[in-house]
């Protein structure tokens, strides 16, 4: 069958969703990851402006190719790798039927980030890319984009898991997709340092079924100290939802919650605790984000979101407050200006449409929205 995406074309057996599907026994091409594949397409497109010297990109899982054929498409010299030979063959005569050069190889991905040097790297396995982390910051010189698309162990839903694959404790909170997400990036910021390099989240976002960060490398180890002191631990009251952040590699838990003192604390860490996203850069690339996009009005919103999204190291779910203290949700935009009316930062969170961020606590946010009309 013939697949058109971000205006180019590719041949695929199948097409199905692997997140619900699985890998299954043959190559196939994933519908539901074309928002993810848009948004790397746009990237690719602004960090080019950004770092001119990016030239060569190596798509080290392959599969259908499609990732690369795009890369391919937007100027850069693509490298697709698999182990298996028929995602070899298959992505080796999409790149040439598109006519933008680029070569197929049959190697293991990690043999050949170790033995060659590539300026972006892009993993996308399924499940886990920690295997796969050591040599891609060993050996990348400009940008690592990630896909994770075990979401359980990440937000700890499957915490035995996320402590042996990322080595940090996740808990499974309301906030759980920004819990994954950090746990990423902390992982991602660790493994880059063991090499004196930072690895800078310059765009990361969590949709669906996985997480997506593009880092950027800073090979000052200087740099890379400082992205560790960004790191550190996140200890969350069970009762009212209160949560605090504490900027260390020891953990330091409160004996009892600073807003209703119980003592059911969860402690999670070491995660990452700075910006997942930087704001200049997502603007710019939203404005790469060309109509032959199949995800464009989609991504530009995401885009749009993380351009604007408060810092904070987790979000809040409004209907979740809102039902901890027995009353109706208000409009999101209500509830923010409300907010904002009151003093305090607020904006949308990109996680769902009822997150929300802002540097209020929960007893402010509380005490802020008291007098809302659900209905205004």
């Amino acid at each position: 069958m013939h697949v058109s995406e971000g205006g180019v074309e590719i041949e695929v057996p199948d097409a199905r969703d692997g997140a619900s599907a699985g890998t299954g026994d043959d190559v196939f091409y994933n519908p539901t990851q074309e928002l993810n594949r848009d948004i790397t397409a746009a990237v690719l497109r602004a960090f080019r402006e950004r770092e001119p010297r990016a030239e060569s990109y190596l798509d080290a899982m392959a599969a259908s190719g499609i990732r690369g054929v795009r890369a391919a498409a937007e100027g850069y010299d693509v490298t697709c790798a698999d182990l298996d030979t028929d995602a070899v063959e298959l992505a080796q005569s999409n790149l040439d039927r598109a006519g933008n050069g680029g070569e197929a190889v049959h190697r293991n991905a990690n043999a050949l980030m170790y033995d060659s040097v590539f300026d972006v790297v892009d993993l996308d396995p399924f499940g886990t890319p920690m295997p796969f982390a050591d040599p891609a910051f060993a050996n990348t010189r400009d940008l690592v984009c990630v896909t994770a698309t075990d979401t359980a162990p990440l937000c700890g839903a499957h915490q035995k898991s996320g402590i042996r694959k990322y080595g940090c404790l996740p808990q499974n909170t309301d906030y759980h997709p920004e819990m994954g997400l950090r746990t990423l990036l902390g992982a991602m910021v660790r493994t880059a340092a063991r090499y004196d390099k930072a690895a800078v989240p310059i765009l990361s976002h969590a949709t669906r079924h996985y997480a997506r960060a593009y880092l950027e490398l800073d090979e000052r180890a200087t740099k890379a100290d400082e992205l560790l002191e960004s790191t550190g631990f996140v200890y969350h009251c069970e009762d009212c939802l209160h949560r605090e952040a504490e900027h260390s590699l020891i953990a330091h838990p409160p004996e009892a919650c600073g807003n209703c003192g119980s003592t059911r604390i969860l402690e999670a860490g070491p995660i990452w605790l700075g910006p997942v996203s930087e704001p200049a850069f997502a603007e710019a690339v939203r404005d790469e984000v060309t109509e032959d996009f199949g995800t464009a009005k989609r991504a530009r919103k995401l885009l749009d979101t993380l351009a604007v999204e408060l810092d904070t190291p987790t979000h809040f779910d409004q209907h979740r407050l809102c039902k901890l203290w027995g009353r109706s949700a208000s409009k999101m935009e209500t509830f923010l200006e409300t907010l904002r009316d009151a003093g305090y930062d607020a904006t949308p969170a990109h996680y769902h449409g009822t997150a929300f961020k802002t540097d209020a606590t929960v007893a402010e946010i509380r005490e802020a929205t008291a007098a809302l009309d659900p209905e205004a």
